[in-house]
């Protein structure tokens, strides 16, 4: 069972065991992480996404712009090489895109992706239980890219992140809520707080968006 939270924009710790991070961030007006972490994935060096410093330990493995295949402790990590905007990296920089074997599940981070993924990435990627997908815009893929990208994924589990939510800083007040991204007919799932648990036994039959809530 995978303990599962979100501790705002784009960052989430995973635990079974282990403690794995994605993205700790700063300077975003939100509470800066500081939970311990084993192991810590940065998709790319903008300070929203790589605050390592209050997140570390002595131990920690440390990973940002990682490509290609790692083990660490038993925890399969793949890097897939990105790009931060449509044009190749030339406007914001490479992204990594992160698919780790955590508890029998493969998570997938996809960072600040700013692209549709090409079908090569599509394979590289391979079959993911849960996606955590950006869909706030200007900094990433927006709402329209964002259901392309998961719908070329088919995860059974999507959790949207990177949108705009009260107490960030007005640098990013171009971000969609994420009223902007839920459609009609979209099969969601709100939680009450910042954390869940989840395994192979208890994943949703039908593709669903599980929304957390900050505390």
């Amino acid at each position: 069972m995978v303990d599962v939270a979100w501790l705002g924009h784009a960052c989430f710790t995973l635990e079974e065991g282990k403690r794995l991070i994605f993205d700790p961030f700063r300077d975003v007006g939100l509470p800066e992480p500081k939970v311990k972490a084993d192991i810590i994935l940065c998709s790319h060096s903008h300070s929203d996404h790589n605050n390592v410093r209050p997140v570390r330990h002595e131990r920690s493995i440390v990973l940002e712009g990682f490509g290609g295949v790692k083990d660490v402790d038993g925890i399969s990590i793949k890097g897939i090489n990105t790009f931060h905007d449509e044009a190749k990296g030339s406007a914001r920089g490479k992204n990594t895109i992160y698919v780790v074997g955590f508890g029998g599940l493969s998570f997938c981070h996809l960072g600040d992706l700013g692209h549709i993924l090409t079908p090569s990435q599509i394979d590289e990627v391979g079959p993911v239980q849960v996606l955590f997908l950006p869909i706030g815009g200007y900094y990433t893929i927006g709402p329209v890219e964002a259901r392309k990208v998961m719908e070329s994924l088919r995860p059974p589990v999507t959790i949207p992140m990177h949108y705009r939510i009260p107490g960030m800083s007005s640098i990013f007040d171009s971000l969609i809520t994420l009223d902007d991204f839920i459609r009609r007919e979209d099969n969601v799932k709100r939680l009450d707080g910042p954390r869940f648990t989840i395994n192979k036994e208890n994943l949703p039959e039908e593709p669903t968006l599980i929304i957390p809530k900050l505390s």
